[in-house]
C-alpha cells in the first residue's frame, strides 16, 4: 500500500560496487561485497557473498573469491548468482543460490577483460558489457622479478553460456575500439 516498515539492520564486511551487489530471495539477502585492507605488504582485496535472514543474521557465506581481486559486476537470478572479478583476466564465476545456508561456486570462466554489468538475456545466457584487455608480463620497478598488468583494447559486448554451471563459456564477443 505505499507504506514501508523499519524491520531490522545487519551488516557484513566489505563494499558493494552498486544495486546489482544485493537483492532479496525467497525472504533471504544476498550481497557480494569487496574487502580492501592496507596491510604492510601492501593492499589485500577479498570478496565475499553473504545470505541473510529476515532477522539479517549471516546465514550462509562464500568467502574469499579470488583473493586479490575486486568484484567488478555480479548478478543475482533466482537460485543463482554471477559474479565478475579482475585483476588482469576476468574470472566470471556460477553461484549456487538454492539453499541459502550452503552457497556454493559452482562453475567458473577466466577469459581476457572484464564485464562490468551483467545483464540476463534467458535462463542459461548472461550478456556481458566491459573491456576486452590482454595480460602483459613486465619487469618489476623494483628490478626484481616481473609483474603481471592488463592494458584494456576497447568495449567488449560478450554472450556468456551458463547452460552447464560447472562449465561456463564465452559464446560469442564483440569489441569495440
Amino acid at each position: 500500500d505505499g507504506n514501508m516498515e523499519y524491520w531490522g539492520k545487519g551488516s557484513v564486511p566489505g563494499k558493494i560496487l552498486n544495486q546489482f551487489s544485493m537483492d532479496e530471495n525467497k525472504g533471504y539477502f544476498r550481497i557480494a561485497t569487496t574487502k580492501q585492507e592496507d596491510t604492510p605488504n601492501g593492499v589485500k582485496m577479498s570478496n565475499h557473498l553473504f545470505v541473510l535472514d529476515q532477522g539479517m543474521k549471516v546465514v550462509g557465506k562464500i568467502e574469499n573469491i579470488a583473493p586479490g581481486e575486486k568484484i567488478y559486476s555480479a548478478r543475482f537470478l533466482g537460485d543463482r548468482g554471477y559474479l565478475v572479478t579482475f585483476k588482469t583476466v576476468d574470472p566470471l564465476f556460477v553461484l549456487d543460490l538454492k539453499d541459502p545456508r550452503n552457497p556454493a561456486i559452482l562453475g567458473e570462466l577466466k577469459i581476457p577483460g572484464y564485464s562490468n554489468y551483467l545483464h540476463p538475456y534467458d535462463e542459461n545466457h548472461i550478456i556481458g558489457f566491459g573491456k576486452e584487455a590482454i595480460e602483459v608480463e613486465e619487469p618489476h620497478w623494483s628490478g626484481q622479478g616481473t609483474v603481471k598488468n592488463a592494458y584494456y583494447l576497447g568495449m567488449k559486448i560478450a554472450l556468456f553460456d551458463v547452460s552447464e554451471v560447472s562449465n561456463p563459456i564465452e559464446k560469442f564477443k564483440v569489441e569495440i575500439g
